[in-house]
């Protein structure tokens, strides 16, 4: 669980990254409206940089609520971390694959794709959860 709250933490920084370094997410929004002005593209970048870090917080509080559930062995973890597992690979898959007006995916593959890293550790987290089992 602890690899999935770092995996989240780096998925949420990924697009800052990207603003800071190689503007990947600024050129895919060009190259699929090109008419925007630079103002408009801005626009986008810090509408995508709002969604993508308030998704990336409540995963935070997802995975360190998991954590805190399971390590009290709390009855109802199970469940709802499975819940919370299917919610992320919700939102990271709708991160990867959902297209925008121009007919290209809304995010960059490379952001798609660090979106979903989370998912795969949630995924075996909730597997482990279900075959460990509880005590009497």
């Amino acid at each position: 669980m602890y690899a999935g709250l770092g995996l989240t933490v780096l998925a949420t920084a990924a697009p800052y990254a990207d603003l800071a370094d190689s503007r990947l997410l600024a050129d895919h929004i060009r190259a699929g409206y090109p008419a925007y002005s630079q103002t408009r593209i801005d626009s986008a970048v810090t509408t995508y940089l709002v969604l993508l870090s308030v998704v990336g917080a409540l995963g935070v509080l997802a995975w360190l609520w998991s954590i805190w559930s399971v390590r009290a062995d709390k009855q109802w973890a199970r469940p709802v971390a499975t819940v919370l597992c299917a919610l992320g690979a919700g939102a990271g898959l709708t991160g990867l694959l959902i297209k925008d007006t121009s007919g290209a995916t809304g995010l960059p593959s490379a952001l798609g794709c660090a979106g979903t890293a989370p998912c795969l550790a949630g995924v075996l987290a909730v597997t482990l959860l279900w075959r460990k089992p509880r005590p009497a």
